[in-house]
């Protein structure tokens, strides 16, 4: 049995995807208290550690845990990110992707996994990082995969970087033929949630004006998305038929539904995000507030692809 420890394990979407490809997961880490305890709701068996990375005594977690094959790594990617805009980037928090050379050199796994988002590759230590890494003696590669061509309805673009100590690293066989799924299909039925008027006294005068453009672009009678918290490049608002864009850390998709009096809307809920993410229906996120939920969603990786990529590179 492969066994794997979870860096930066965040709720576990990386765990949960290894998990299903027939990994063990031995132990998870992160900084939040509240991605750990969720972590350990779904991984009873796993040691949860709650902890900065560079503060945990590798000696000790080595005894405690034994040996492992697989290192699962997502560093922090809030500052390697378009999403930031103009903002200033935190050299710190970048850097704690090489914490993954020191766990490497303690642990000395077959494999590694490291995902973050595709900015990350820009970054002025990327080659120091791939170089380090190359220097303990593992092969490299490295794809961009999109979530949306793995059974996940969400456009979620992100980079995996795989190391053998063996040999070549097997990368994912691109995909499937099939159409990806639509965002509806992880949308609840109509009733399931309180809605309100879209039109309200109140409302934001830049959220009309992307209802606006979707009827321009549908008419009324169609329901639709609306980008209603953050920027969005493609209009702020987008059609029912096509995958969701990237669920990020804040509550930002509404649904728009006309109804005989008027046009109503409401807030995705967490259980369509966590469809929309590709978390299977036993998985659970019985802890913190909804936008806490949200948060730990939208930072995390999505299973089905993860799933892929560790079946694939540790396929004989």
């Amino acid at each position: 049995m492969i066994r794997a420890l979870d860096m930066f394990c965040g709720a576990g979407g990386s765990s949960a995807g290894a998990r299903s490809s027939g990994v063990e997961i031995a132990a998870g880490i992160d900084l939040s208290p509240l991605a750990t305890e969720t972590f350990e709701v779904n991984f009873p068996d796993a040691m949860a550690i709650t902890a900065r990375l560079e503060e945990v005594d590798l000696g000790w977690l080595k005894r405690r845990i034994g040996a492992v094959d697989l290192l699962l790594a997502s560093p922090e990617c809030t500052h390697h990110t378009c999403a930031r805009g103009s903002a200033p980037r935190d050299e710190a928090s970048r850097a704690t992707a090489m914490l993954v050379i020191e766990y490497a050199k303690a642990f000395k796994p077959r494999w590694i996994v490291l995902e973050n988002v595709v900015h990350m590759r820009p970054w002025s230590r990327y080659a120091e990082l791939k170089a380090e890494l190359r220097a303990l003696g593992y092969h490299l590669d490295e794809q961009v995969l999109d979530a949306s061509e793995f059974g996940v309805a969400q456009k979620r673009r992100r980079l995996f970087v795989v190391c053998d100590r063996r040999q070549k690293p097997k990368l994912v066989s691109r995909k499937s033929s099939k159409s990806p799924p639509a965002v509806k299909s992880v949308l609840d039925p109509a009733g399931t949630w309180p809605t309100t008027e879209l039109h309200r006294a109140g409302r934001a005068e830049g959220t009309l004006e992307r209802a606006e453009r979707a009827f321009q672009a549908l008419g009324k009678k169609k329901s639709f998305l609306l980008v209603y918290y953050g920027t969005d490049g493609g209009g702020g608002w987008q059609r029912l038929d096509r995958p969701l864009r990237t669920i990020t850390t804040v509550d930002r998709f509404a649904l728009v539904t006309p109804t005989d009096v008027g046009h109503v809307m409401r807030m995705l809920q967490v259980p369509e995000l966590k469809r929309a993410m590709g978390y299977n229906q036993a998985f659970s996120f019985p802890l913190g507030t909804r936008r806490d939920r949200i948060r730990l969603l939208g930072n995390g990786v999505c299973p089905p692809v993860m799933r892929a990529v560790v079946k694939a590179l540790t396929s004989d």
